[in-house]
């Protein structure tokens, strides 16, 4: 079942969050292949690959 719009802005957010506190990647970072290194785009390359170790639980 995919994400809406606002299940995916909370995992990439609270992805990036981790990512700025030092959290290791869980893709590859490197700059060449990604661009650059700014948390939120590595957060949203982690989410578009299905790399990203959050899940919501719906009530």
């Amino acid at each position: 079942m995919a994400d809406n719009k606002f299940e995916k802005a909370r995992k990439v957010g609270a992805r990036a969050f981790q990512l700025a506190l030092n959290a290791l990647p869980n893709i590859n970072v490197n700059p060449e292949e990604i661009g650059f290194l700014d948390p939120v785009y590595v957060a949203y390359v982690e989410y578009e690959k299905g790399k990203t170790p959050l899940k919501v639980v719906k009530k």
